[in-house]
């Protein structure tokens, strides 16, 4: 790569033109100029234990996209700060992101600091895009949790955090926002040991609060850092620890010896013997604390005042994992469904992730993909094992936020695009065919609220369709059905937020002229008894006789189970082929519903017994026979209407909370907590969906602008009375 950069400095002058017209999002070309001095590095083979994996997570308006504006800056991946509240982030670069100052999608970008290569993905904090949180911590080796140190640990914090123990990742915190009117640093780091169970130990102190916040003390070196504001925090001063700082620093370093002698002999005997502790070996043991995720070192500071940045991109060199140090990944071989620890080799057998999909209308869809073994050239063929199919790969890129940097191979530990991949989805494994072995999928949950959409011209009606199709690709938590009454196309998402910027997207981005529907809720169906009951078949189709029995019983299962079938036919009562054709009529039946179409759920369905034919049974009857006697059945079986329920989070000021807690129980809302935060009130309840539309501009108004929610899906509960 250096020589044929070497070869283009001849014919260029020393800024060259990248271009890349990515209309995936925008309809704008997007011009990218890099100079050779600065990528002659970069682009440089990176060894693996040089390598980050990171994910920047927090909950919605804590500070995530403006730290990574800061990180871009620092790193000199961008030439200027770019702020979100100006619509100017370079990472949120969708249209819809600009407009209302939130992250959509999981953007990635690449940068280098203190000769290390980490790959970042600043994730959604909105509770409506938990599923592109979910991918990219699939993917990830470390994160960095952002508190706001108003918030502190606020609803989507703990989601987030769940996620992440669910997929081992070490984590480091950084109090963010200590610049802020009611900023509580200690505050923050007992609701951290409170609500997420963890064991913050600060490594860092802040200088000042609120207004008066200038600085920061580092524990390990005892030196107090300021970031001069002439050079947007570029310059740092280090300075002996002050009179007024002394006592208190004295302390917390004490409480950071105390907390990593836990993990070492040698620094507790060297405390105790009253000798120094080499700042190498506190960083070692700090590592090894965080990578056995025993401990989560903490960071303070201030993006939006430039504070404090710089010592987390050390944090995240220092103490988080290269994807050799990361939990080995399990996948399984096709072949006998074994299980196999994959090691991060690049000499071994390519294998990697297809975590996210993006569609760009020249290129077509572009693979963000996880490489955990092995490598993949540009050209060459893979074998993608899900699919069981050949797919070619075209090119590689790195990706910086919307930009991209062509590579020639993308190899074990690393993130890129793959272009070129025809059939590829989410959760797809790629690999070869020598080696098939599938790496653990994704589960998504399943989206609770829909709105009808249909073309205003029979010539929209096809690019409707091709505008759903590609942002189902995209989206594993969006779903499209047609109304087979009404001919309309019924789109569900996560929540309001997530339809309305789905929707946005069909009308702006693919230029699509439609008439949307209100949002509607998603019910599900069960049942509340247990029925037995026997279904027969008898149908002429071509002239040749079909017929089938079956005796099957439908009974309420565990809630949030799910369907279950259960197989008591007696043995070689049936032909396979004909089981198989039950099961199949069964399973296509949950969709359908019971008495309102609606999706059934938490039903376990028994085959006890069938009438089987030699001469006239056939699979199609079977099929045909299972799924008329489980509607059958299902209709005696009581059944009932089930609304989905949220879990409702609110932040309100001290001085609305009254009203606020007498319009959530108005809408049906069960309170099930209160708790006094410094500034704000949390506020969580469980309410009804069907309730709780329109909240968003209500808990504004009865706030004056002030409140804020998140809600999340909870759980399915009988609806009183019919739709």
């Amino acid at each position: 790569m250096k020589a044929k950069l070497s070869q283009s400095k001849k014919r260029v002058n020393r800024t060259v033109e990248f271009f890349f017209i990515l209309k995936e999002q925008t309809a704008f070309t997007f011009i990218l100029f890099i100079d050779y001095d600065s990528i002659t590095a970069e682009v440089t083979e990176m060894s693996i234990d040089k390598m980050r994996n990171i994910g920047i997570m927090a909950h919605i308006d804590a500070g995530k996209t403006t730290t990574t504006e800061r990180i871009l800056f620092y790193t000199g991946k961008s030439h200027r700060i770019g702020e979100v509240d100006n619509g100017e982030a370079t990472m949120d670069w969708m249209e819809q992101e600009q407009d209302r100052g939130i992250t959509i999608t999981s953007a990635a970008t690449t940068c280098y600091w203190q000769k290390y290569q980490i790959n970042i993905i600043d994730t959604p904090g909105h509770v409506d895009f938990t599923a592109e949180v979910e991918r990219s911590l699939r993917v990830l080796d470390g994160a960095v949790a952002i508190f706001c140190a108003v918030g502190g640990v606020e609803p989507q914090s703990e989601t987030v955090w769940h996620q992440a123990d669910h997929y081992n990742i070490p984590r480091i915190a950084f109090i963010n926002k200590l610049d802020r009117l009611g900023a509580d640093f200690f505050g923050v780091l007992e609701e951290i040991k409170s609500k997420l169970g963890a064991h913050p130990v600060p490594l860092y102190l802040p200088i000042g609060s609120e207004q008066n916040f200038e600085g920061i003390v580092d524990l390990i070196s005892m030196k107090e850092l300021r970031f001069e504001a002439d050079t947007n925090g570029s310059t740092i001063v280090a300075s002996e620890i002050s009179d007024k700082m002394a006592e208190s620093a004295e302390e917390w370093y004490e409480k950071l010896i105390d907390a990593v002698s836990t993990f070492s002999e040698e620094i507790t005997e060297l405390f105790l013997e009253g000798e120094h502790i080499p700042s190498e070996l506190l960083m070692k043991i700090i590592r090894e604390a965080t990578l056995n995720r025993s401990i989560i070192p903490v960071f303070v500071g201030a993006s939006l005042k430039n504070i404090g940045v710089q010592p987390l991109l050390d944090g995240v060199i220092n103490f988080l994992p290269s994807p050799l140090e990361a939990p080995l990944i399990t996948g399984h071989k096709v072949k006998d469904d074994s299980e196999v620890e994959i090691k991060a080799d690049t000499s071994g057998r390519p294998l990697g992730l297809v975590f996210k999909i993006q569609t760009d209308r020249e290129a077509g869809p572009l693979c963000f993909v996880r490489m955990y073994a092995g490598s993949i050239k540009k050209g060459t063929a893979v074998f993608n094992i899900t699919k069981h199919k050949r797919e070619r790969v075209n090119r590689i890129f790195r990706m910086h936020s919307n930009h991209h940097e062509a590579l020639d191979e993308l190899n074990a530990g690393d993130i890129g695009v793959i272009v070129g991949f025809k059939s590829a989805q989410t959760g797809d494994t790629i690999g070869s065919e020598g080696f098939q072995v599938l790496l653990e999928k994704m589960d998504f949950p399943e989206p609770v609220i829909s709105i009808a959409i249909e073309p205003k011209t029979i010539s929209d009606q096809e690019r409707l369709r091709k505008a759903l199709d590609t942002i189902k690709k995209e989206d594993p938590t969006f779903t499209v059905k047609e109304n087979e009454e009404t001919g309309q196309l019924i789109i569900a998402g996560m929540g309001e937020l997530h339809l309305e910027i789905l929707v946005d997207r069909v009308l702006k981005e693919f230029r699509v002229e439609a008439n949307v529907g209100k949002p509607q809720v998603t019910y599900r169906e069960s049942i509340t008894k247990k029925i037995i009951h026997t279904e027969t078949f008898h149908k002429l189709v071509g002239g040749k006789e079909n017929t089938a029995g079956l005796t099957l019983q439908v009974e309420p299962a565990e809630k949030g189970s799910g369907n279950q079938i259960i197989n008591q036919l007696p043995e070689g009562l049936l032909p396979r082929e004909f089981t198989d054709a039950a099961v199949r009529g069964l399973t296509n039946a949950f969709p359908s519903g019971i008495m309102y179409g609606y999706p059934v759920i938490d039903i376990q369905v028994t085959l006890l017994d069938a009438q089987y034919d030699q001469l006239t049974s056939s699979a199609f009857a079977f099929e045909a026979t299972a799924s008329l006697g489980f509607d059958a059945a299902c209709r005696k079986a009581d059944p009932v209407l089930l609304q989905p329920v949220m879990n409702v989070d609110i932040l309100s000021p001290k001085d609305f909370v009254g009203e606020v807690i007498s319009h959530i129980t108005s809408r049906g809302g069960i309170i099930n907590s209160l708790e006094s935060k410094p500034a704000m009130e949390h506020i969580r309840a469980e309410v009804p969906l069907a309730n709780m539309f329109g909240y968003s501009t209500a808990l504004r108004s009865l706030t004056q602008g002030r409140g804020t929610f998140a809600m999340e899906f909870a759980y399915f509960s009988k609806k009183d009375g019919g739709i």
